[in-house]
C-alpha cells in the first residue's frame, strides 16, 4: 500500500510537469539583427559610420599637415639656431599632443554616442517585448545567438523590427 502511494504521488507529479512543460512556448530574438535593421538601428548606425569617417578624413588632413611641418623643420635643422630649432620642435610635440588628444576625444565621443544609442534602443525595445509576450502568451524568450537550432517559425524578430518600427522610426543623435 505503502508503494501505491508513492507510485500514484510520483506519476501525478510528473503529469502536472508534463502538463506545465507542454504549454509553454518559447520564442527566438535576433537581437543583432534587431538593432541593425530596424529603422532607428540603420539611422543611428549610418550617422556613426558617417560620423566617423569624417573624422578620420579630418584627422588623416591633419595628420599629414604635422608630417609635412616635421619634414620642413628636419630640412631646416641645419639653418635654424639650436634655440629656435628647439622652440619650434616643442611647437610641433604641442600641435602633436593636440593632436592625439582631439582625436581620442572624437573616437571617445563617437564611442558614447553608440552606447547611448543602443541603451535607447533596448529601453524602447524592452516594453514592445513586454507586450508581445503577454498578447501572444508566451513564456520564455531566448536571443538566437544563445540558441543552437530550433525551427524558424520561433523566430520573432521580424514581429519586433515592425512594432518597434512604427514606435521608434529615428533615433536624435546630434
Amino acid at each position: 500500500m505503502k508503494y501505491l502511494v508513492k507510485f500514484f504521488v510520483v506519476t501525478l507529479l510528473l503529469l502536472i510537469c508534463t502538463h506545465t512543460f507542454a504549454e509553454q512556448k518559447i520564442v527566438v530574438l535576433d537581437m543583432k539583427i534587431l538593432l541593425n535593421s530596424s529603422k532607428a538601428g540603420k539611422g543611428a548606425q549610418d550617422f556613426l559610420v558617417k560620423s566617423f569617417t569624417d573624422n578620420q578624413k579630418k584627422f588623416s588632413d591633419r595628420e599629414k599637415e604635422l608630417k609635412k611641418e616635421e619634414a620642413d623643420l628636419l630640412e631646416k635643422k641645419n639653418i635654424l639656431s639650436k634655440v629656435e630649432y628647439t622652440k619650434k620642435t616643442d611647437s610641433l610635440r604641442k600641435k602633436v599632443i593636440d593632436y592625439q588628444s582631439e582625436r581620442r576625444a572624437s573616437l571617445d565621443k563617437i564611442s558614447a554616442q553608440r552606447a547611448e544609442s543602443r541603451a535607447t534602443l533596448i529601453k524602447k525595445i524592452e516594453p514592445i517585448l513586454d507586450a508581445y509576450i503577454k498578447e501572444n502568451n508566451i513564456s520564455l524568450v531566448i536571443d538566437k545567438k544563445d540558441m543552437l537550432g530550433g525551427r524558424p517559425e520561433l523566430d520573432i524578430t521580424k514581429a519586433i523590427i515592425e512594432k518597434l518600427d512604427k514606435e521608434l522610426p529615428s533615433l536624435n543623435l546630434n
